[in-house]
């Protein structure tokens, strides 16, 4: 292998492993971060602030604040060393009175005490960019025994130095040695932005706002639902993604009443022919010619009634407060009547908003379909936080796994299953399904465990 191809080799291996870490690391991340929509938002206006923020006050307090208090502290020490100075140059001032008419251009105040006049040090406070500036100053300039009161005048600062035969003490203007603003400026700083931020957060508040009800009233569509007073509001972006939802619900609903209506004349046709029909042959008399075109025209109303209501759906009828215990107890009455054994079983808050006399046309199909082919049949019904769930098991021969969705195509009958039904047209399934999906749920086939066939009907709340 060359050094080409063996550098090559690295470069692939290293760009793999920077893949895999950059995929763990985003995924890490993914997981740390907010998955709503208001959060994330809350979230790309708090940490920008927060950043900015903090590096204005860095820069501030490093820069400004700390540099300008160790000059003006710096400026203050030094009078006091000249002062020192001048103190040890001049012995024929007796009373120091000239010392402290020149501390009293200096803007200090001086004054003189006895040699063991000297505090024990105090409690230091515990952030005091002063005190810490004094005693660096103090230390570095002076070099002699010192004690320094911040704390007890807010408005002076009380300084003690040890001299050889005396104590000499300064009052200074605190001002003069601390930038006494700076606080000001921190407080403005956090004062504004908290304010700016609750201002921010109602406001994004508000535009949060058309988004979640145009997903709620895209739910409650979803769901075969009406949502309630829902018109565009919000930012133009909202108002135009709102406006396409209402566009597009309309031209749904446009379709499926056209479809409705084109049937509706279809069937008065047909049913007029058929009408026809039945009349020529009952004037034809009896005969078993006869008897089987009356038997083909029967099925043929069949099926066009089953095909009508396959296309017509749930069309036209509002969702409301159902009662699913007591509808699941009316099927297995009808079962039983007919002549099958039924249990029922309902789990959790029986009350589900649905579209009543179609879902319940949905459940009578599934269990029908099973009375078919099957002795014993169980209806058990669960609803959750999030969905209801009915499951109609039974003993009879089931259906193969490879078939189970073929079976949910209109007008189609299986040779050897358990749909082929001799009266009927193949759309039982068919229509149970367009019911359960108009409701935002979906019907699935599996194994039971009474050894027949389960059939599930999942629908949100």
């Amino acid at each position: 292998m060359s050094t080409i191809d063996t550098g090559l080799t690295l470069i692939r291996n290293a760009s793999r492993r920077v893949s895999r870490v950059n995929g763990w690391m985003g995924n890490a991340f993914k997981s740390w971060m907010p998955t709503g929509l208001y959060a994330r938002a809350l979230l790309i206006m708090i940490v920008p602030m927060v950043i900015l923020q903090t590096v204005v006050a860095f820069v501030f307090m490093e820069r400004h604040w700390n540099t300008v208090t160790r000059r003006l502290s710096a400026a203050v020490v030094s009078d006091i060393a000249a002062l020192i100075d001048v103190y040890k140059s001049y012995p024929q001032d007796k009373d120091r009175g000239q010392l402290k008419r020149i501390g009293q251009r200096l803007q200090l105040v001086v004054d003189f005490l006895p040699p063991g006049d000297m505090p024990p040090p105090g409690p230091k406070p515990f952030f005091s960019l002063l005190d810490q500036t004094l005693s660096v100053q103090l230390g570095r300039q002076i070099s002699r025994p010192f004690w320094i009161d911040t704390v007890g005048n807010s408005n002076l600062v009380e300084i003690r130095v040890q001299l050889d035969d005396t104590v000499m003490r300064i009052f200074a203007q605190r001002s003069a040695a601390y930038a006494s603003n700076s606080e000001i400026f921190i407080f403005w700083m956090l004062g504004t932005s908290t304010i700016l931020l609750i201002v921010a957060v109602l406001f994004l508040r508000n535009q949060i706002k058309p988004i979640l009800r145009l997903a709620d009233a895209a739910e409650s569509f979803g769901k075969g639902r009406e949502a309630q007073n829902f018109r565009p509001r919000g930012a133009r972006e909202v108002r135009r993604a709102a406006q396409a939802f209402l566009e597009m619900k309309g031209r749904i609903e446009r379709t499926m009443e056209q479809r409705t209506a084109m049937l509706a004349g279809v069937s008065h046709d047909l049913r007029t022919i058929l009408t026809r029909f039945k009349l020529e042959l009952a004037l034809l008399g009896e005969g078993p010619e006869i008897d089987a075109m009356r038997k083909d025209v029967d099925e043929m109303s069949m099926m066009l009634e089953d095909y009508l209501a396959f296309a017509r759906g749930d069309s036209g009828e509002i969702a409301q407060p159902t009662d699913m215990a007591q509808a699941l107890e009316e099927l297995r009455s009808d079962a039983e009547r007919h002549g099958h054994a039924a249990t029922v079983a309902f789990h959790g808050l029986p009350v589900v908003t649905v579209k009543p006399a179609s879902f319940k046309r949905c459940l009578a199909n599934l269990v029908s379909n099973a009375a078919r082919h099957a002795d014993t049949i169980s209806i058990t019904g669960h609803r959750d936080h999030r969905y209801l769930t009915v499951t109609v098991d039974d003993d009879g021969p089931g259906i193969p796994a490879n078939m189970r969705e073929e079976v949910f195509k209109p007008f189609l009958r299986l040779d050897d299953a358990r749909n082929q039904d001799e009266g009927g047209t193949g759309l039982g399934l068919a229509i149970a399904r367009d019911i359960a999906r108009s409701h935002g749920g979906d019907i699935t086939l599996g194994d039971s465990p009474m050894g027949g066939l389960r059939a599930a009907v999942r629908v949100p709340v």
